[in-house]
């Protein structure tokens, strides 16, 4: 079995955090299969990026998807996140 996917761990977090807002990043790994370290990673290069946002409630994280922005690579900036998640089948 090849040791690769066609959608990124970033792709699979964004995608996780759409259908999950309330996981920690240890629900996050486990459900993905990375390392809780990776996750925390991606989650601070998200939200630096703008996709996500992070509101703390306690001792807990809820995440919220900014659906509005763009891709980054340039041959698919004209689609959005929630596009793409649509497309993933997120439901929300």
């Amino acid at each position: 079995m090849p040791n690769w996917t066609l959608i990124s761990n970033h792709g699979l977090v964004l995608t996780y955090i759409a259908e999950h807002s309330k996981s920690t990043a240890r629900e996050i790994a486990s459900a993905i299969k990375i390392t809780e370290w990776t996750v925390l990673k991606i989650i601070t290069e998200l939200e630096r990026e703008g996709y996500i946002e992070r509101q703390r409630v306690g001792r807990k994280n809820i995440y919220y998807i900014n659906k509005h922005s763009s891709l980054r690579h340039e041959t698919i900036r004209h689609i959005k996140v929630a596009d793409l998640l649509k497309t993933l089948g997120s439901r929300r």
